[in-house]
């Protein structure tokens, strides 16, 4: 029987200055001096759709979801409730200069907003920004901000990732609700509503984009060193600046350039690193991942982006440094966003600290997954000889919709509309190198249409079109997720035009006594093939003979990437370099900046 979960707080939610939280500003891709913080504590209730609203029953801490420990509240909001928000703020006088937008950073799932019991808008979809314009809506003094939330969990088709009712083993509790940070800006009447930055060191220029609300007027663009100005120009719509004697962008050398862009009346500040991403054949003739025209290997992790107290929700800006650092400390250079999009100032210290970002886009699709169907045919793709994997994939076409939980036409299409959004969203970011449309077959459908769609967006980054078992042969990955069979890939030769990719393997299972989130439901234990250890020397012994004796020779022989699993331990999951808690660091830093050493071409 599951015993109640225990409380585990990281060491920045047990210092949690909970009338300042999170006050960063949230989006350091397009900055502007207007901004007004509105996380804090909000009044909030949860009632059954089929009653009415009976008022407010406490108070949630605003951005951290009602599910989780960090909010005060602890309670889960079922696909049959409404979650309900209000607070009250005020702008401060000459704040408004044209227009004032309300900022939601994340709100899962679909919301509707009212300010001054005025209808203002609302928004589906759990992983993405928005921003609703409140200007009619205002008055003097103290304004009423509402929110009415629903979510439907596992019973929608929406992108959800691995949020399921009850959670349990690889399937994690849900969250619901704002779980990133709202916010205020005043623009003018004319503003820069995005930009799209395009570095071509090929070329030494970067291709600058505007896309500009009320009139039409030219953007005047600075891209800039410090207080040295490398290249400027202005124009409507595209334009292209040269730059001479700059530096590329690496994980070793995370160099960004400032970009200020001016119209009228606004201006804004971004940056920029000037890199590439490809394939490139090496000296033997094999197709390897490539970084600045040269072969280069990603040595990463799985990155699922869960806290123990704040669950999806980082509890500090600090605290999502230290995961990001304490991987780089390690020797990684690279972490696969699992199934989550992160708030924008994550992806911006991946880029100032350097490391490279696999972005997945979120799962969704029917119901629960289909083990039977998805699961055996994965399975035996990957114990069996990679010779016979061919014989065991199943195809993702409108034939199986069905079976893959893609018989709904207005799901399908909102997937299209949340990877679309997500590659807006994460455009200008420096170190995301790589798109996961798909993985392992979950509300996968029509994989290589998919992969065709992002190559024509975007096409200055790779894709994995399906990330492990139901490869498509498509995308510019042969991707392979294997766990507890011996590490076997199809023969990699100087014919294959795809990088061959260890895109998820380890999982090496480690209990840290006092530091768990539920020592009676541990995933994988006695579970045949998963590997556990009862010491942190036969854990460490593990460690090594995998990477040093097992992976390292195909480093050799033409793997050009790994993902390990994982960066933590999330929820019934003990497999993490450090404990759900973020408390204590299982795989000690130095042993593996040690192995990681080696893993260079």
């Amino acid at each position: 029987m599951r015993k109640p979960d225990n409380k585990l707080y990281t060491p920045w939610g047990q210092n949690l200055d909970r009338n300042n939280v999170l006050p960063e500003y949230p989006r350091p891709q397009l900055v502007r001096s207007s901004y007004i913080n509105l996380n804090g504590e909000w009044d909030y209730a949860i009632y059954p759709q089929s009653q009415e609203f009976g008022g407010y029953q406490g108070k949630i801490l605003v951005p951290f979801s009602p599910e989780c420990i960090l909010s005060g509240v602890e309670k889960t909001v079922t696909p049959k409730d409404v979650l309900y928000y209000r607070r009250s703020f005020a702008l401060p006088e000459g704040f408004n200069v044209g227009r004032v937008l309300l900022h939601f950073g994340a709100v899962d799932y679909s919301c509707q907003v009212q300010v001054n019991g005025q209808q203002v808008g609302g928004h589906k979809g759990g992983y993405l920004p928005f921003d609703l314009d409140i200007t009619d809506a205002l008055k003097e003094g103290d304004n009423e901000l509402t929110l009415a939330v629903t979510d439907p969990s596992e019973q929608g088709n929406q992108a959800r990732g691995k949020q399921i009712m009850g959670g349990s083993g690889i399937w994690y509790a849900p969250i619901s609700g704002i779980w990133q940070t709202v916010w205020l800006e005043s623009v003018p009447k004319t503003y820069i509503r995005s930009i799209r930055l395009t570095p071509d060191i090929d070329d030494n220029c970067v291709s600058l984009r505007a896309d500009v609300v009320g009139e039409d007027l030219e953007v005047t663009w600075k891209i800039m060193d410090g207080d040295k100005v490398l290249a400027k120009g202005a124009g409507k719509g595209e334009i292209c600046l040269k730059l001479i004697n700059y530096e590329y962008w690496s994980p070793e050398n995370p160099k960004l350039y400032d970009v200020v862009a001016e119209c009228g009346e606004d201006r804004i500040q971004s940056y920029l690193g000037m890199r590439k991403f490809g394939l490139i054949k090496d000296e033997k003739g094999l197709t390897r991942l490539a970084l600045n025209n040269k072969p280069y290997f990603q040595n990463g992790l799985l990155d699922q982006g869960y806290w123990s107290d704040g669950m999806y929700t980082a509890p500090t800006d600090e605290a999502m440094i230290y995961d990001i650092q304490t991987m780089k400390d390690m020797g990684f250079n690279m972490l696969r966003k699992h199934i989550k999009v992160e708030p924008l100032r994550w992806y911006y210290h991946c880029d100032r600290l350097g490391m490279l970002v696999w972005q997945d886009m979120v799962s969704g699709g029917a119901g629960v997954y289909n083990g039977w169907a998805i699961g055996l045919s994965a399975f035996l793709c990957m114990v069996l000889d990679p010779k016979y994997k061919r014989y065991f994939r199943l195809s993702d076409g409108k034939k199986n919709y069905k079976l893959f939980h893609r018989a709904d036409a207005e799901g399908r299409a909102e997937y299209y509309r949340d990877m679309y959004g997500t590659m807006d969203n994460l455009i200008n970011v420096t170190s995301l190198c790589l798109w996961v449309p798909f993985n392992e077959g979950w509300g996968q459908f029509d994989a290589i249409k998919a992969a065709q769609m992002i190559r024509e967006y975007d096409p200055t980054r790779l894709i994995d079109h399906a990330s492990g078992w139901q490869d498509q042969g498509g995308g510019d990955i042969n991707s392979f997720h294997i766990y507890f069979s011996p590490l076997r890939f199809t023969k990699i030769d100087k014919h294959d035009d795809r990088a061959t990719c260890l895109t998820e393997f380890g999982g090496l299972i480690y209990m840290e006594p006092g530091h768990m989130h539920n020592e009676t439901t541990v995933f994988g234990v006695n579970m045949p093939g998963y590997k556990s250890y009862r010491t942190k020397e036969g854990l460490l012994n593990g460690i090594r003979k995998l990477y040093l004796d097992k992976l390292l020779p195909k480093v050799q022989e033409g793997l050009s990437a790994l993902v390990y699993t994982q960066v933590s331990d999330v929820q019934d999951e003990v497999n993490g370099m450090l404990t759900y808690d973020r408390q204590v660091v299982k795989i000690p830093v130095e042993f593996f900046a040690e192995i990681n050493k080696q893993f260079k071409l």
